[in-house]
Order: structure tokens, then C-alpha cells, then sequence
């Protein structure tokens, strides 16, 4: 093909590209579904112009746009590594991971269930071979959710739900691809076939082979980027070629899965990029993804789609029926894993609920696109498939993505509005009502104070001011009336919690631009405020109390890390996380610190001063149990949360010098090049500041040790001694530290926190400075108190022979016992142990009490 015609006709593409998302909003469509008509009406006018007696003129162009060289290949080597690198950039793999089992559900086994009903629908009722139906199952089983997901966002769906979907399509692609290459060595002539069993053992190799060259290629990716660290668009130019030397890599070097390869590259940047590049570049890069990304997937549906009317040539009545019957089978397998098998993982408490309207329009918006129409292309490219399977495979899969978007693309919209999900409830309606009556009144101050400043006329401010006034005066009865009608007592609190909830978020963005957190800690900060708002939503006040108790907590990574230190002796990842939580929980407070503000400011004059008063105290918890937190570890780890706030101190002097050298910039006080030397001098010291100081670990626990209240009467050497013989311990809130009617071989020093202990029912708290279990060690007898912790808390141990030897060298822990036991039934039998009677005076009775 000429050159000019290909660089015309691209650049023509582009414009059809700009013209078809505003055409598609003007006559509600979704965007893919705008996409495959022009790729249509292309490829089509191609045809009939080239065939047509009506004119000759248009014939050079038609024959261009029919020879254009579009392959298999080009859709998956080009595009689709494009299309997952940026969505795996874009995903909150936090959130995902809280609803991993439905989306691995519609990913992996609505994969499986569609290509089986299929294929045995096509070879029982069709009369195809079975291998060829289901090759035709794993082709048309991907699906494209694009148009739902966006659709869900322009209708404030809950994010969860857009969530699931966009990770469906995240994995659901390597899935099909993989079925669609064991079943189609059974088509191909001159290919042996292999065996079931051999087909099912390659599935391991293809995924962790995917996993490790993606995880490879992300992290040699990221050095390089931290070599060129002051070159921005040499490090966004490594980005682009990740996904490509991923996919490339995995399928020609390992044989292994491509789309993993490319999954695995970008989760790994995800989560190692924002720690190790400056935020702004780290924003820079998702924006510069973004639009490739939007050029990829139109291009690619539009390509695609030129090829309908060439795959659609020789379509028989027959064919017609066959493609009815797809149709159909697809609709049944999506129905089992929608209507049994989620509900079936929800009342087993391994998914999360998802309404029946959400399930209904998941199912009506699983439409097909490029996927599909690539894998049938790579078919009927082959030369060792048969030419009637090659037909079939081709009309087939052409079909059913034809009715995907254009019977479920163009009525998506229409079921959602039939099923009440574009309707607000009357909990967001009230929100919404009150929101804007809030947002009034603030704009009211602003506008009031605006005239004043420039002398307006008064006749016409006082004419305007009326009729904002009115407007005003609206809103707010609206609001209240809607309060008084539809809003419970506790609904007002919900409200309340989501818009508090909702301002922390905002804080936290922020406090991100502004560099007073790093982009890895915003996200997680973000991850929180974002389980906070849907908590509060779902549960109220306390779905927002336990969401703030879970970002709080060690989940399973931070035991994990603990453990390969304990026991394996490898500190790295636990240093690593404990300096995060550090950072985080510094953070935290000092976010939770400046929204108590809000409450006055807003909550208050919508909700009355009872909702902010409530909402006060539920703050003010929060900040207790951080502050809680942040001082178990500042007693485990002297000294580090000060290096930390010295850092936070630094960055923000920074921040204000760079604002304030701008501001002499733009008043023209200093000229260009001193602005620019003088931003270059704060880069060199923002980088040294962006440096967060090492957390070390091995010598903390003589630190621990020195500053426990009990030990402080001891000598350096026995400190040192102690130091060797106590082991650490963290645990979580909840945790039962120790059960009923088990031996007691251990004595706990409380070190930070707090537990309960509950002995013969009746409970006692303990809090730092405090220790349990001596009883039983000292009188050999099965522990009669449980005891849990509230608080995470972190605890010193001492096994039976060093709490003994420990008695016999310190007054202070002896006296410490004989407190602890006081009226207690066993208290004689104690006092008269040798290790007590060390300091008794000469002669004296024990006493008991």
C-alpha cells in the first residue's frame, strides 16, 4: 500500500475518532458501539464501491482500504499489550483484592462454562464437530466491557461494581486465549493433538512462566527509571516498552502466556512505581498511558470492524440459525455463573453480595469486540485449518459480536433505566439535596464578598443577590424537607460519616500534591478513604467503624513479613512495611487532625449539631486508636517517628520556598534564570529529602527492653542478657493471646497496647508496663484466665527458667508479683518461693494479702 494513502488514511482515522465519542454521547451510545459502525460502513462502502457499476473514481481508495494489512498479529502484538499495560496501571489493586473471588469467578470459570455450553450446544443441536465448537466458544467467551463500565461511571454506579467488571476483562482475555489455543491444535491438519491431560498441565507453565517475565521486565524497567530519574519522558519512553518486551518475551522466549506477562508488568509497576518515582512524573505517566490507550481501543475497534463485511461474505441461512443458537448458549452460561454460582459463593461468605439489577445488567452488557473478531481472524489466516471451519469459525464469531453490539450496545442504556439503576436512592438524593444547599451557602459567602471588593453597582447586586437568594432558599427547603420526609436519625449520620469520609479523601489528594506523602502512601490512604465511604454506605455508622478498625490492623502480608524474620531470619520486608506503617499512621494523624474543621464547617449546618457532635467523637477515636498505634511503635522504635517528622518538616519547607520563589516569578520580581536555578536547587534537595531514613530492626529490641518500667532497676549486663532471652510479639486487635485450661510455660510484658483478661468472669484490663501468665508459670498449674488483645499490641515474652532467673535479679519485678496476687487464693503458695524471699526482711512472715 502507497505511503501517502496509508498516512492519509490513519490520519483520517483519527478524525473519525475525535468525531465518534461526542456523536456517541448525543445519541447515547456507547463509545465501542459508535467505533464498530464506522469500521463497518468502511469496510462495507469498500466492498460496494469496488463492486458497483456506479462509478469507478472511488476504486483506487476501496482497493487501499481492502489491502490494508491488517493481521491477527497486529491486534495482539500491538495493541492488546497497550490496552492491559494501561488498564493494570489505572486499577486499585487493593480494592481488587477484596473482591478477587467474584472477578477470578467471571474471569476464569464463566470462561470455562461459556466455551463448554457452547461447544457442546453447537456439536448436540448444530451438528459441528466438537472440537470446532468449542474453538467457537473460547472465541466469542471473551468479553468486552467497556461500554457497561463506562455507562455504570456516567450513571455514579458504585465503583465496586465497575471494579469487578474491569477486572473480568483484565484477566478473562488470557483465559480465552489460552483455551483458544489448545483447541485449536485440534483443528489444525497435520498437527498432532494432544492429549486432555496435556493440554490442562501446560495451563501452569503459561501463567507462571507469564508471571515471572512480566515481574522481570517491570523491575528492570523500574532501575532504568531510576537512572534517568531527572529525565521525565526518558523514563515515560521505558514504560512504553515494558509491555511490549513483556508480551514479545513471555510467548517467544518462555511459550509462555503473553497477557500475563503484560498483567504481571504492570501490577508490579503499580505497586513499586509509586515509592520509587517522584509523584508527579508517577501522574505524568498514567495520563500519558491514558491517551495511547484511547487510541489503542479505538483503533483497534475500528480496524476490526472493517473486517465484518469481508468475514460476513458467504453467510448462509444455516448460518443465521447457528449463530442464534451461540447467541443463546452464551446467554445461559453468563446466566449459571450470574444467578447460581455467585449466589452460591456469597451464602458461603466467599463473595461479596451483588444485587440482582447489577447481575442483570452485567449479563446484558457482556458484549464481544476486537478480541473476538482477532482470535476468528487468526483462524481464518491459518492455512492448516480446514476452509469450511475456517468459515464458519469466521461468520460465526462475526455474528455474534454483531448482536452484542448492536442489539445489547444499543439498548445497555434502555435495561439499565428499566432496572432503576440510573435513579438515585433516597438516601443519595437527600445527599445530593444537601450538598447543594451547602455548596450555595458557601457560594453565597464567596459571592457577597466578591462584589464588595469591586464596588459594584448596588442596584445590581441587590437584584442578583435576590435571586440567589431565592435559589438558596430553595435548596435549603429541599434539603430540609427531604430530611424530615425520607431521613432517619441514623440515615443522617450515614450521610454525615460519607461526607466526612469523602473530605478525607479529598484531604488526602491534597496533602499528595503538595508532596507531604509519597504517591505509594496516597494510595493506601486513599484505599482506606475509599473503605471508609462504601463502609459507611453498606453499614452505616458501623460499617464505617469497622473500615477504619481494618486500616488500622497487620492483615496477612504484615504477618507473613514478621514471620520470615522470626523464623527465617529475613528482616527486609518486615523493616520495610513497619517504616510504612510509621509513615502512614504519622500521616493519618495528622489528616484526621485537619477535618474536625469540616464537621463545624459543613456537616453541622445540613445535620444539626447532634450528627456533629456524634461525628466528633467518632473522630476523635480514630485519632485515639492511631495515636495508640503510632505509640506502640514509637516504643519499639525510638527515635524513628522523629526522623520521620523532621522529614515531613523538610519536604514541607520545601513545598512553601517552591510557592513562594513562583510567586516572585510570576510578579516579575526575579527573571527566568534565576527561577530556574533556584528550582534546580530544590530539586537536588527535595530528591535527599524524598529519601525515607532505614528503619533497623535488630537493635530495637534492646531498646524495648531498657525502657520497660519492670526492667529498669537492672544493671547493663543483665539488660543485655534479658535482651537475648525476651522474644517479641504483635498482634492485632481481637487476637487471643492466651487460652483456658492450656499450660503455662510463658510470662507477656505488655509493651504497648492493651488486652483483656477474663478470669472466672470476671475481666480486668492490662495495659503498657503490665504482665500476665506469671501466675501460672510460677505455680505450675493450667492457665485459668483468657486472654485477648484490644488494642494492637505488642508483647515482650520470657519463657518459665528466664522469668525465674529474672525474679531472683530484680527487686522491682518481685515487688511487681507480690502486687499481682494480692488477695488471690493461690497468693501464700507463691510468696513463699525462693525467688520472693530474696528481700523479705529477716524473720517475717509472708504475707498474703
Amino acid at each position: 500500500m502507497d505511503i501517502v494513502l496509508l498516512t492519509t488514511f490513519t490520519a483520517v482515522l483519527f478524525l473519525l475518532i475525535a468525531a465518534a465519542e461526542p456523536l456517541a454521547a448525543r445519541l447515547s451510545l456507547p463509545f465501542s458501539v459508535m467505533l464498530a459502525a464506522i469500521g463497518i460502513m468502511i469496510g462495507g462502502g469498500a466492498i460496494f464501491f469496488l463492486r458497483t457499476d456506479l462509478t469507478d473514481t472511488l476504486n483506487p481508495i476501496a482497493e487501499s482500504i481492502l489491502s490494508l494489512p491488517i493481521r491477527s498479529s497486529v491486534f495482539m502484538y500491538v495493541f492488546l499489550p497497550t490496552l492491559i499495560f494501561q488498564a493494570t496501571l489505572e486499577m486499585n489493586i487493593r480494592r481488587m483484592l477484596d473482591d478477587w473471588v467474584p472477578i477470578l469467578t467471571l474471569a476464569v470459570v464463566a470462561v470455562v462454562v461459556a466455551t463448554l455450553t457452547i461447544g457442546y450446544a453447537l456439536a448436540w443441536i448444530g451438528g459441528l464437530p466438537l472440537m470446532v465448537g468449542l474453538l467457537i466458544g473460547a472465541i466469542v467467551s471473551t468479553t468486552d466491557p467497556s461500554a457497561v463500565v463506562s455507562i455504570f461511571r456516567s450513571l455514579s454506579a458504585p465503583r465496586r461494581l465497575a471494579r469487578i467488571i474491569e477486572g473480568e476483562s483484565l484477566l478473562n482475555d488470557a483465559a480465552a486465549i489460552a483455551l483458544f489455543g489448545l483447541f485449536m491444535s485440534y483443528v489444525m491438519l497435520g498437527v498432532p493433538n494432544p492429549t486432555l491431560r496435556e493440554a490442562l498441565a501446560q495451563f501452569p507453565a503459561l501463567i507462571l512462566g507469564g508471571a515471572v517475565a512480566g515481574w522481570l521486565v517491570a523491575r528492570i524497567a523500574l532501575m532504568l527509571m531510576g537512572v534517568f530519574g531527572r529525565f521525565e519522558t526518558a523514563q515515560i519512553s521505558v514504560s512504553v516498552a515494558v509491555p511490549y518486551l513483556a508480551y514479545i518475551g513471555a510467548e517467544q522466549v518462555l511459550g509462555a502466556s503473553g497477557v500475563i506477562a503484560v498483567v504481571a508488568a504492570g501490577v508490579t509497576l503499580n505497586f513499586m512505581g509509586p515509592g520509587r518515582l517522584a509523584p508527579a512524573f508517577w501522574v505524568n505517566l498514567r495520563e500519558v498511558w491514558g491517551l495511547l490507550a484511547h487510541w489503542a481501543g479505538a483503533l483497534i475497534f475500528i480496524l476490526a470492524a472493517l473486517l465484518i463485511p469481508r468475514l460476513l461474505g458467504e453467510v448462509r441461512l444455516a448460518d443465521l440459525v447457528l449463530v442464534g443458537l451461540v447467541v443463546l448458549a452464551a446467554f445461559v452460561a453468563r446466566a449459571i455463573i450470574l444467578f447460581l454460582l455467585l449466589p452460591l459463593l456469597t451464602g458461603l461468605r466467599l463473595s461479596p453480595r451483588i444485587q440482582r439489577p447489577y447481575r442483570v445488567a452485567i449479563m446484558w452488557g457482556g458484549l464481544r469486540g476486537a478480541v473476538t473478531l482477532a482470535l476468528a481472524l487468526a483462524v481464518t489466516e491459518s492455512l492448516r485449518v480446514p476452509v469450511e471451519t475456517k468459515r464458519l469459525v469466521g461468520i460465526l464469531a462475526t455474528g455474534f459480536t454483531l448482536f452484542t453490539l448492536i442489539v445489547q450496545g444499543t439498548t445497555l442504556r434502555g435495561v439499565i433505566s428499566l432496572l432503576g439503576l440510573d435513579k438515585l436512592s433516597p438516601l443519595d438524593r437527600a445527599l445530593s439535596n444537601q450538598v447543594v444547599a451547602v455548596a450555595l451557602q458557601s457560594v453565597r459567602e464567596g459571592v457577597a464578598s466578591a462584589t464588595e471588593n469591586y464596588e459594584l453597582t448596588r442596584e445590581t447586586v441587590r437584584s442578583e443577590a435576590k435571586r440567589f437568594a431565592e435559589r438558596l432558599d430553595d435548596a435549603v427547603e429541599r434539603a430540609e424537607a427531604e430530611d424530615n420526609a425520607e431521613i432517619l436519625d441514623r440515615d443522617r449520620i450515614t450521610l454525615g460519616l460519607i461526607a466526612l469520609a469523602a473530605h478525607e479523601r479529598e484531604v488526602i489528594l491534597q496533602r499528595f500534591r503538595e508532596r507531604a506523602i509519597s504517591a505509594r502512601l496516597s494510595e493506601q490512604a486513599l484505599f482506606d478513604a475509599d473503605r471508609l465511604i462504601e463502609g459507611a454506605r453498606s453499614g452505616g455508622r458501623t460499617g464505617y467503624q469497622r473500615a477504619a478498625r481494618s486500616g488500622l490492623s497487620y492483615g496477612p502480608a504484615f504477618r507473613f513479613a514478621a514471620f520470615l524474620r522470626n523464623r527465617l531470619g529475613i528482616p527486609s520486608s518486615l523493616a520495610r512495611m513497619t517504616a510504612d506503617r510509621f509513615e502512614m499512621l504519622l500521616a493519618k494523624r495528622l489528616i484526621l487532625r485537619d477535618i474536625h474543621g469540616f464537621i463545624d464547617r459543613r456537616i453541622r449546618r445540613i445535620h444539626g449539631r447532634r450528627v456533629a457532635e456524634l461525628l466528633h467523637e467518632l473522630l476523635n477515636r480514630r485519632i485515639e486508636a492511631v495515636e495508640t498505634a503510632l505509640e506502640g511503635l514509637r516504643l519499639q522504635y525510638p527515635g524513628y517517628a522523629e526522623e520521620l517528622e523532621r522529614r515531613f518538616i523538610r519536604r514541607t519547607a520545601l513545598r512553601l520556598e517552591e510557592r513562594e520563589y513562583n510567586a516572585l516569578r510570576e510578579d516579575g520580581l526575579i527573571g527566568s534564570e534565576v527561577h530556574t536555578e533556584l528550582m534546580l536547587d530544590i530539586a537536588r534537595r527535595r530528591q535527599q529529602t524524598e529519601r525515607r531514613p532505614k528503619l533497623d530492626l535488630a537493635l530495637r529490641k534492646n531498646d524495648l527492653v531498657r525502657q520497660f518500667p519492670l526492667f529498669e532497676d537492672l544493671d547493663d549486663g543483665d539488660l543485655k542478657r534479658l535482651s537475648r532471652e525476651v522474644r517479641t510479639r504483635y498482634v492485632n486487635a481481637g487476637h487471643l493471646i492466651t487460652r483456658k485450661d492450656t499450660p503455662a510455660r510463658t510470662v507477656f510484658f505488655v509493651a504497648s497496647g492493651a488486652v483483656e483478661q477474663e478470669v472466672a468472669g470476671q475481666t480486668t484490663r492490662l495495659g503498657r508496663g503490665e504482665m500476665f501468665g506469671q501466675m501460672g508459670v510460677l505455680t505450675s498449674r493450667i492457665r485459668r484466665a483468657e486472654v485477648r488483645a484490644i488494642t494492637p499490641t505488642s508483647l515482650l515474652m520470657l519463657d518459665e527458667t528466664g522469668f525465674r532467673r529474672l525474679l531472683k535479679r530484680s527487686p522491682a519485678l518481685r515487688q511487681a508479683v507480690r502486687d499481682s496476687i494480692v488477695g488471690k487464693a493461690s497468693a501464700g503458695e507463691v510468696l513463699r518461693l525462693p525467688e520472693l524471699q530474696l528481700d523479705a526482711p529477716l524473720g517475717a512472715a509472708p504475707s498474703t494479702g
